[in-house]
């Protein structure tokens, strides 16, 4: 199976092409960015897809990851990974951005419990955990800070993503001590390409996963312009 693996969601943007087949990347890139996912996800693509030797029309599938994350960066991501499966008349799958930044810590086979965490901001973090097997502990949800620390009753986490250190530097002495910690402003493109292999089309579809809806609001209308609108 060839995969196209897109993410824009956080603090990166990048993109790889994953034959499982051959149990490999063909090629991959991935740049820290906070801003400008626009203007360089196009050409990266491009340039992944030279590198592979790869037609669109070749892929399998395409993967995206869909948040939680950058309201911005996510709509960057998920409308490339949906226009190239549109024209290449393949499927998009979504990964979410907690399961691609856990993904890398269960393949190690440890026993420690992940928390993977997202900077959510005003004091509140995105976060799940999931034992050491992959098996889901605490699904998905935006919570405070204190609340994702005090969630974990499984013993001393591996603690991952953006928001790992700032989990960390409020860790209670008196819990159980992270075994690790893996503050990293992205998850490995790789992973988000094996899990878009692994994922059923049917269940993960292309599509923003939020968890909270968008800080930002649309501007209210002038009261003339109300008047204007409903005389």
């Amino acid at each position: 199976m060839l995969i196209l693996a897109i993410d824009t969601a956080l603090e990166a943007c990048a993109a790889a092409a994953l034959d499982t087949d051959a149990g490999e990347l063909l090629a991959q890139e991935q740049v820290p960015m906070k801003r400008g996912h626009a203007e360089a996800l196009m050409p990266m693509i491009a340039r992944v897809m030279q590198s592979a030797n790869l037609s669109f029309t070749a892929l399998d599938r395409v993967a995206v990851t869909v948040g939680p994350g950058s309201f911005t960066g996510l709509r960057v991501g998920i409308s490339a990974a949906r226009g190239i499966a549109l024209a290449a008349k393949r499927p998009a799958v979504g990964l979410t951005t907690l399961s691609a930044y856990a993904a890398a810590i269960v393949d190690r086979n440890g026993s420690a419990p992940v928390i993977s965490a997202i900077d959510a901001r005003h004091d509140h973090v995105y976060f799940q955990i999931v034992a050491g097997d992959g098996s889901q502990l605490v699904p998905p949800k935006v919570a405070p800070i204190d609340e994702a620390i005090a969630a974990s009753q499984f013993g001393a986490p591996h603690l991952v993503g953006n928001a790992a250190k700032i989990l960390a530097d409020r860790w209670p002495t008196v819990m159980p001590q992270p075994v690790a910690v893996d503050a990293q402003g992205a998850p490995d493109i790789g992973w988000v390409a094996w899990l878009g292999a692994a994922a059923d089309p049917d269940a993960t579809p292309a599509r923003p996963f939020y968890l909270r809806a968008p800080d930002a609001k649309p501007a209210a209308m002038p009261q003339l312009a109300v008047q204007a609108a409903t005389s």
